[in-house]
């Protein structure tokens, strides 16, 4: 049974993960997308790798579990990361966050496509659902003057690329705990965004930078970095599928809610039938999966 304590927590994760997608917008008025990500994964590395030591797990991996790390990196990290990056730039904070969280759906169906995991009548439902809300955004976007239909397919793409590195991630022998895993997930994945950065993008004028820009990446470095990935991994071990498929059911809303705040994006009636249809796809797609999801 979930403790207060848990409950209390997993609400605090909730709300992080959703207010993450409008401060990520907020961010990106004043840095390229590629930099943002850059400096951001590289200060959460060391944020995670010190609470990872501090808790006296083994962090160094040996010399033959670099090439499954990078392996592991490339769709958990960076795929994930950089097509959710550049469809924010696209799209609306809290469409963007509606649209990337089909990912539990595509879990369902790459396992049943890659590994012959069985489609289950809830897998189903997920797949209807999410395809509901996808069409609805979509339309809106095709639709619309200033509409940037590009975006809902780099939405995809992330979605997509996150569920194909949780697969593997679950099928990975690597004797590491998934602390120290993503610790060098996102080691890599950074060194991986400072070259892209580099090469695509102008460096940042750090000294031009606003206090809202500056709250800002504080926020994106330790709180989604840092923070929530320690709430995140201190929970994981203990809750039920059921928790955490709450836990991802509301980010979306979060999501649409707080960009009204942060953006100040009014979030279309299309927006919140499209959450809730994604969190109907959520419940569905865990429930089939039958075990816990991670963010």
């Amino acid at each position: 049974m979930i403790t207060r304590r848990q409950l209390t927590l997993l609400a605090v994760l909730t709300v992080l993960w959703g207010c993450n997608w409008p401060m990520m917008k907020l961010s990106l008025r004043e840095v390229g997308p590629l930099w943002f990500r850059a400096i951001t994964m590289c200060g959460g590395v060391v944020l995670l790798g010190a609470w990872v030591a501090a808790r006296g797990a083994r962090l160094a991996p040996r010399r033959d579990q670099w090439a499954p790390l990078l392996a592991l990196a490339l769709p958990n990290i960076v795929g994930w990361h950089l097509c959710s990056i550049i469809g924010l730039t696209l799209l609306p904070a809290g469409r963007a966050g509606i649209l990337a969280f089909t990912m539990p759906v595509w879990t369902v169906l790459l396992g049943a496509a890659l590994f012959r995991q069985p489609l289950t009548r809830g897998a189903w439902a997920a797949s209807a659902c999410a395809l509901v809300a996808v069409a609805l955004l979509g339309a809106q976007e095709l639709t619309t003057l200033a509409g940037r239909p590009t975006g809902v397919l780099w939405l995809q793409a992330a979605a997509a690329s996150w569920a194909l590195g949780t697969l593997l991630l679950r099928r990975s022998a690597i004797d590491l705990s998934p602390e120290a895993v993503t610790v060098w997930m996102m080691a890599l994945g950074g060194v991986i965004f400072v070259v892209l950065a580099a090469t695509a993008e102008p460096l940042p004028a750090i000294d031009a930078w606003s206090d809202t820009m500056w709250a800002a990446m504080v926020w994106g470095t330790v709180v989604n970095f840092g923070i929530s990935q320690a709430i995140w991994f201190g929970l994981a071990r203990a809750l039920t599928p059921q928790a955490s498929t709450f836990s991802l059911m509301a980010v979306p809303l979060v999501g649409v809610a707080s960009a009204t705040f942060v953006v100040s994006e009014v979030p279309r009636a299309t927006d919140w039938v499209a959450a809730l249809f994604i969190a109907a796809a959520i419940a569905s797609a865990t429930r089939s999966r039958g075990d816990n999801a991670r963010p």
